[in-house]
């Protein structure tokens, strides 16, 4: 039986949508909501019944995000401070923390998953990272970050650790090359995959076309 239920789900809105509402980097509330939909669409594809638990993940799971805070510390005590902050404690609470941490990407160093319902947010935010929400928050965190659009003299990193994957990104184009690009290969539920090869095709013609016209082609 499910023990998440719907006044966590309340509580945990009211206690973190006023930081997401402040940021400008593509992790705002907006995408908290569309990894909600689609973490809860890949739910039922994949036959979970925890919605309320996929839904608590997929509300959480940037609460942590070492990008929207100024160092890993701050990070990890904002996670912590958001699920107590909804009276979750003891194993629950460890688990909750657990499952929020395996779902970021850290430059292709994730956490292994404790779950189905972490998989299942996983696969959501990073399929909400890809197609053409993906193109529009890739540029959008460049621009945050003060990225060039491309530079053909930047190499792209074929690895990452995960402080050089947190460093802002010297052009955003090399971003589909070091990341979006391999989201297709990396997801887990059978929705997921199905869900992920349509965005990747709208992106590889997107970057097609972007260096096409970069070079002043028609």
């Amino acid at each position: 039986m499910e023990i998440i239920n719907k006044s966590h789900i309340l509580l945990a809105e009211k206690n973190i949508r006023p930081f997401f509402e402040r940021d400008h980097s593509g992790h705002d509330w907006d995408h908290i909501q569309r990894v909600r939909r689609t973490a809860l669409f890949l739910c039922e594809k994949e036959g979970c019944s925890n919605f309320y638990t996929v839904d608590l993940i997929a509300l959480l799971h940037d609460a942590g995000d070492v990008k929207l805070h100024p160092d890993e510390n701050k990070a990890e005590q904002a996670l912590k401070d958001a699920v107590l902050s909804i009276g979750l404690s003891g194993q629950l609470y460890e688990d909750i923390i657990t499952a929020v941490q395996s779902v970021s990407f850290n430059g292709g160093n994730e956490k292994p998953l404790p779950s189905l319902e972490a998989a299942i947010v996983r696969d959501a935010d990073r399929l909400d990272a890809i197609g053409a929400i993906g193109i529009a928050r890739a540029f959008a965190y460049g621009g945050a970050k003060g990225a060039k659009l491309y530079d053909k003299d930047v190499m792209v990193r074929q690895t990452m650790s995960e402080k050089e994957y947190r460093a802002a990104p010297a052009a955003t184009i090399n971003h589909f090359y070091e990341k979006l690009f391999k989201i297709k290969d990396l997801m887990v539920t059978e929705a997921g995959k199905k869900e992920a090869i349509k965005r990747h095709k709208v992106m590889k013609s997107f970057v097609e076309q972007f260096l096409i016209e970069w070079k002043g082609q028609g």
